[in-house]
């Protein structure tokens, strides 16, 4: 199968430069939100983007039109599907909601269409049922910032197509991204396991004030050799993100051991959830 267009159904952060990152690489793309507002930011930042590189010359101003002339942004999903050949979503890491979305792409789509979600924990075999060919739904996980990010994890499930994992990994060297097959479904995958353990980790150490934030962030950074300390990555990443994801998962397992830590708690509830809010673990300047 070749992978001509791509529908990207979510147009935050993630899906946008998803968006950008697949447009850049000569893929035709369409980027949708169902919210207009949110398409009208994903627009101003991919032209903000492009201006950027042009002006600072690594880019011309020809190959970034022509790279802008393949990503539409839309909120009407039928325009978005219609004719696709891989649909990647970035929504919500709840699981009726990714079957929401899903049920409601599949009206839009071929037999043949490949479903991708960029979900961050969530394994693929838990919703691809809410689509008609659930042998062609797998987990595509991009990083954050995925304009920059290398790594995408391509997950294989018990009831996927062997051959979409082989295409899927194909597409991810396509993007210029580099592919990391995880062989067997498991929630959070290889990347985000690791991460969880030095956060859960961290944020122990924080809660029984056994160190700031900043004496923590510093030392995995220059002790364990990390470009960010674990509380700075939950900053940018969202507070949020985290908090949902954690009680996820204790919902899963029942396990007290998952649910999110005291300091994660008390920051969600009071909205802080890092570099968005302006203040999580530290505090942001307004831009």
């Amino acid at each position: 199968m070749e992978i001509k267009k791509v529908a990207m159904v979510g147009a935050g952060t993630m899906g946008n430069q998803i968006a950008m990152q697949c447009a850049i690489c000569g893929y035709d793309v369409t980027c949708y939100s169902r919210r207009q507002t949110t398409v009208d930011k994903a627009q101003a930042y991919s032209d903000k983007w492009f201006a950027g590189r042009v002006s600072k010359g690594k880019m011309t101003q020809e190959d970034a039109d022509a790279i802008q002339g393949r990503l539409v942004f839309t909120n009407d999903l039928e325009k978005a599907c219609k004719g696709a050949d891989l649909v990647i979503e970035a929504v919500a890491d709840v699981i009726d909601t990714k079957k929401m979305v899903l049920a409601q792409c599949d009206q839009y789509t071929s037999d043949d269409c490949i479903y991708a979600s960029n979900s961050s924990y969530i394994v693929a075999s838990l919703f691809c049922d809410a689509v008609k060919h659930p042998e062609n739904v797998c987990n595509l996980h991009f990083f954050n910032p995925a304009l920059i990010m290398k790594c995408v994890e391509v997950v294989k499930g018990p009831h996927l197509k062997p051959e979409i994992v082989d295409i899927m990994v194909e597409f991810v060297k396509s993007i210029k991204k580099v592919p990391s097959v995880v062989n067997k479904e498991v929630y959070g995958f290889i990347v985000n396991r690791i991460f969880s353990a030095i956060t859960k980790e961290a944020c122990y150490i924080y809660d029984q004030g056994i160190a700031s934030a900043e004496d923590i962030d510093n030392a995995v950074k220059n002790g364990l050799g990390h470009s960010m300390g674990p509380l700075e990555l939950l900053d940018m990443t969202g507070i949020d993100l985290e908090y949902d994801v954690l009680m996820q998962k204790y919902r899963m397992t029942g396990d007290l051991s998952d649910k999110p830590s005291p300091a994660i708690v008390e920051h969600y509830a009071k909205g802080e959830y890092g570099r968005k809010t302006g203040k999580g673990f530290y505090e942001y300047p307004a831009k």
